[in-house]
């Protein structure tokens, strides 16, 4: 299943370093299979505040995924961007051809996702709470 890396990036400071990160990292992905599919292209905030970059890269996996940060050769470059920005990268696994929302709702996989126990009982507990809050959201908070 593929995998990614996620980076935001905040209050980035361009100059050598960066130049020099930019020009090395290709190399590091290339034996993990990483490709870019998000770099450098202005977020547009739909929720929330937001502020500066992203970036998702693909792997086939999250053992590539994973190989590839801890690479002598990516911690070697490292350095040059997070003495350069703010940053949180996370890396996740795909959701899968074909997946479908509902999908979380079944089977133990999604069940100990959702905080419940072999039924995923507790499927429905946080639909509700979705619910009211999305409500809460629209109509100001709850009155006690």
């Amino acid at each position: 299943m593929p995998a990614y890396a996620i980076a935001h990036l905040q209050d980035l400071r361009f100059g050598p370093d960066i130049v020099a990160y930019l020009q090395a990292i290709d190399r590091t992905l290339a034996p993990y299979g990483g490709q870019f599919l998000v770099h450098g292209s202005p977020a547009e905030a739909l929720e929330g505040p937001f502020s500066g970059d992203v970036v998702i890269i693909a792997f086939p996996d999250r053992a590539q995924a994973g190989a590839w940060y801890a690479s002598p050769a990516y911690q070697e470059i490292l350095p040059l961007r997070t003495r350069n920005a703010r940053c949180w990268v996370v890396l996740v696994d795909g959701a899968g051809e074909g997946y479908r929302a509902t999908d979380l709702l079944r089977g133990p996989a999604s069940s100990a996702a959702l905080g419940g126990g072999p039924q995923g009982e507790n499927a429905l507990t946080r639909s509700a709470v979705c619910e009211r809050s999305a409500k809460q959201t629209s109509e100001g908070p709850a009155r006690r």
